[in-house]
């Protein structure tokens, strides 16, 4: 079925064709993975989606994608989420890749994006620096103009599975002379370039998820700037809206609370008054979180752009998971401190969720942000 077809199938058929190939193709010891996986881990599931010519979805079909309408999109990652699919080395796919089909030369989409979809190319993300997460705005990390090269000096961190990628996109200050979001620039950089340093961190869970990234003194073809100077900033904003959407999908706590279910029933809880009363609750949050995201998609269906109200979503999403998550590792009694799942079932693993729910407050703009952002310019509440 080529892309133009699959498109213009009804919703209901869309989902059913989506959900039956994923169910076919994606090996179950991938399933409900308990950490983010590694490119060694999940690399085969990449390539599965890159020959099916699923990678990226929401990419124009003129660049390899699918060119999905924003309900197809959504639809395309419930399914995913439903079926535990293993989140990938996809920042060229989700972040880079519209970011060049709307911003970057021909040049630069006809070398990058092919390789992308090839899997030969695997990005990691440059924004977050000490001092520079949530207040990205203030990031020092330096691009100087030297001829037809930047040389690039700072360092990033946060930077998630950045040892298994060959390029990073930077986001750099070029300019120090004005407001700090008129002086930043967009960057690409080959991560065996010389001069670049990678350091992983190692998290609770034991495991390097993330990595500082240093650059010293790294010299940079000014082929590789994306946009015009001192623009990266507007460019970088260009792409929060969409994402907020995606990360205030109601499955990721639909998933929780059924696994939140499973876990009351093996524990012999789920017929305590105690009990029932908190899963209700629960409950009614998941319920309302659906109904306004519900609102969002029909924007999108409308063609209508996000509003900044749209920071609502993540900020409830992220909370209603990590209170699922924090009850399923208060009943959980022996298996709270364990970190794989309970009798073999991938989906009941209340210690991986914990941990995993503790960060989504925090990445995609942390929920300090996305209060900010509702204060300002939805409710115009004074700085």
């Amino acid at each position: 079925m080529d892309a133009a077809t699959l498109d213009a199938l009804p919703d209901e058929e869309f989902r059913q064709t989506v959900r039956a190939w994923i169910e076919a193709n994606l090996p179950a010891e991938l399933r409900h993975p308990s950490k983010r996986l590694h490119l060694a881990e999940n690399r085969a599931w990449y390539m599965r989606l890159s020959d099916r010519g699923w990678l990226a979805p929401g990419w124009p079909r003129e660049y390899g994608g699918l060119g999905l309408s924003p309900t197809k999109m959504i639809i395309f990652i419930e399914e995913l989420e439903r079926a535990g699919a293993p989140r990938l080395n996809d920042m060229g796919i989700t972040m880079l890749g519209p970011l060049l089909t709307r911003f970057g030369t021909e040049e630069q989409r006809a070398r990058f994006l092919p390789r992308i979809l090839s899997g030969e190319d695997i990005w990691c993300q440059g924004y977050s620096e000490p001092n520079s997460g949530s207040d990205l705005a203030s990031l020092r990390t330096e691009a100087v103009l030297d001829g037809d090269d930047y040389v690039v000096n700072g360092q990033k961190t946060w930077t998630t599975l950045g040892q298994d990628a060959n390029w990073i996109f930077l986001l750099v200050r070029t300019d120090k002379s004005g407001k700090k979001q008129e002086g930043i620039s967009f960057l690409l950089v080959p991560m065996d370039s010389p001069g670049v340093t990678v350091r992983p961190i190692m998290n609770i869970d034991m495991d390097e998820e993330f990595v500082e990234v240093f650059f010293d003194n790294v010299r940079v073809p000014r082929a590789n700037l994306v946009g015009e100077p001192n623009k990266g900033w507007t460019m970088a904003k260009a792409l929060l809206g969409f994402e907020r959407i995606f990360l205030g999908s109601p499955r990721q706590s639909a998933h929780a609370l059924a696994s939140l279910r499973q876990l009351a029933e093996r524990m012999g809880l789920w017929e305590d008054a105690i009990f029932a009363d908190r899963y209700a609750r629960l409950r009614l949050d998941l319920e309302d979180l659906k109904a306004l995201y519900q609102t969002y998609v029909d924007k999108l269906r409308r063609g209508e752009s996000l509003p900044p109200d749209v920071s609502m979503l993540k900020v409830i999403q992220s909370e209603l998971y990590q209170r699922i998550t924090e009850t399923m590792l208060e009943i959980a009694d022996g298996h709270a401190g364990a970190l794989g799942p309970i009798g073999g079932n991938r989906a009941l693993n209340p210690g991986g969720a914990f941990l995993q729910a503790r960060p989504t407050t925090i990445y995609g703009g942390s929920s300090e942000i996305q209060r900010g952002i509702i204060a300002k310019n939805v409710l115009e509440l004074p700085g």
